[in-house]
């Protein structure tokens, strides 16, 4: 299914990925050895998160799966460096 306009500018621009991000701030992580975590699923509330979590400890039993409020900015997006004052 091709992707519509909206999605493909946020695909092309790193801070508007950021900005998604933020707008989704409730999340599934998967705890993983040496204190690791991996990103699941992206939420705007905590109610659909909890709801998504059910269903994936019902498929995943076995994995350890946590909702977090996630706000931490992105460390990837690119800073603009800043200006020497002469």
């Amino acid at each position: 299914m091709p992707q519509n306009g909206y999605q493909q500018g946020f695909a092309a621009n790193p801070r508007a990925i950021a900005y998604q991000k933020r707008l989704y701030p409730w999340a599934i992580a998967k705890l993983m050895p040496s204190m690791q975590r991996a990103i699941v699923g992206r939420f705007r509330s905590r109610s659909d998160a909890d709801g998504h979590l059910l269903c994936l400890r019902q498929l995943m039993p076995q994995a350890t799966l946590v909702v977090v409020f996630d706000l931490q900015p992105d460390l990837e997006v690119p800073m603009a460096a800043p200006t020497a004052i002469r």
